[in-house]
């Protein structure tokens, strides 16, 4: 039924279909279990999304009482406990009087979509319609949906789209801002520490703090794209707390639920939010939406996550087993054909090439088959191109962590010891 009927993301479907798919049933913890019974440490947390595991009972219970009463009502018009409960505590580990707003939407996409629109009105409703004007990074990625991909700057991506974006500038440095018409920008946008879908890379330090202060230079507004680095993944809550940078947006999603269900959030300031207040006949209601905004299941599994942190002392416990990826990946950094970690918190990129140094041919698909091989170690993850990705939920144990290291040596031994 899969092959009649399925069309899976980022993959071709041809070769797909000429191979016995991967059917995954069960997970418990760090691991998940396929339909032939063969276990996998789940390496990249099913598409960077989970967090604390698969069937955390705290979270499963959370979604189950919720069922026991509605599953889903409108969020246009009604409201929700889960939503204005999750609303309140997300809030809450901000400093007070920051970050004090939260818009909920789907999925990363949409909560970038939604920070480009409330930007733009923003400015139109402070008389200032000429900053129309979005700055973005090279080889950002912020989503797929029309204007969030408009942002990004992977060719692979998005260059087939090119005639259909919006009009975006891109820059490699927060000086590059100098060299703009600042009294045109909207906002500028940025995958805060590590950019992802970029092949797991390592912003330098300062580099957001700098950022912060073009912005407040310039008056462009600053959004933060969290939907990869949110909820502990740097070793921190959130990825701006290590340079104490607050956004004028914050997008969040992925792990906003543990990694359960869909939903987003795009979080603001009250000076943003009072913008948009007045008569219905003045048009300043902010007209963006979801059917699904505000979903009761998915807020209840937010709630819940956010328990597992205090409860389990989750960044706490986060610490060593940070430092012990770090060991490990230290001794991968020997093999021949491993030409660069790059490495922020609890997540990783191993980027392979010849032992000259020189890329693998991209038609290859040398990382893909590294992958592919390391099922076969108990192993599973995705690459970027030639950059494997080492992303597994928080809860992964430190032998666990030695096992999927070793799982990518001996792939990598495997697969380019016969290029």
């Amino acid at each position: 039924m899969d092959k009649a009927h399925c069309w899976h993301p980022f993959t071709q479907m041809r070769e797909w279909c000429a191979h016995e798919p991967l059917m995954l049933v069960e997970g418990e913890g760090a691991v998940l279990k396929d339909s032939e019974g063969r276990e996998y440490l789940d390496g990249n947390s099913s598409i960077w999304t989970n967090i604390h595991g698969h069937r955390h009972p705290k979270i499963t219970s959370a979604i189950r009482d919720q069922l026991d009463r509605v599953a889903h009502v409108s969020f246009l018009g009604s409201t929700n406990a889960p939503a204005s409960a999750l609303a309140g505590r997300l809030c809450a580990l901000f400093p007070p009087e920051t970050l004090t707003r939260v818009f909920f939407s789907d999925d990363g996409s949409t909560a970038v979509e939604a920070a480009m629109k409330m930007a733009v009105q923003f400015w139109q409703l402070s008389g200032e319609p000429k900053r129309t004007r979005f700055v973005a990074f090279d080889q950002a990625y912020h989503g797929d949906t029309a204007g969030a991909a408009s942002l990004g700057g992977i060719g692979t991506f998005h260059d087939r789209f090119a005639g259909h974006r919006i009009s975006v500038d891109r820059i490699s440095d927060p000086e590059d801002l100098d060299k703009l018409p600042g009294d045109e920008i909207a906002a500028v946008v940025i995958e805060p520490l590590i950019q992802g879908a970029a092949g797991m890379r390592v912003w330098p330090g300062g580099l957001l703090s700098r950022l912060r202060e073009k912005c407040d230079e310039t008056g462009a507004l600053l959004i933060l794209d969290e939907v990869l680095t949110g909820f502990g993944r740097t070793g921190k809550m959130f990825a701006c707390e290590h340079e104490g940078v607050i956004p004028d947006f914050l997008c969040l999603a992925k792990g906003l639920t543990g990694g359960y269900l869909p939903l987003a959030a795009t979080m603001t300031n009250e000076k943003i939010f009072s913008t948009f207040l007045g008569e219905f006949s003045e048009l300043k209601t902010f007209f963006y939406g979801h059917s699904y905004t505000g979903n009761a299941l998915g807020c209840a599994a937010a709630l819940a996550s956010l328990d597992v942190f205090r409860e389990e002392n989750v960044l706490e416990n986060l610490q060593p087993k940070i430092a012990c990826m770090t060991g490990l990946l230290e001794e991968l950094k020997r093999d021949p054909f491993v030409f660069e970690v790059r490495q922020c918190g609890f997540m990783a990129g191993i980027e392979v090439r010849n032992r000259d140094g020189k890329s693998f041919p991209w038609q290859d698909r040398s990382g893909g088959r590294i992958c592919e091989e390391a099922r076969k170690h108990g192993l599973l993850t995705r690459p970027v191109l030639d950059t494997i990705v080492l992303m597994p939920p928080l809860c992964t144990s430190t032998g666990q962590l030695a096992i999927a290291v070793d799982a990518i040596r001996l792939a990598v031994a495997t697969v380019c010891g016969r290029e």
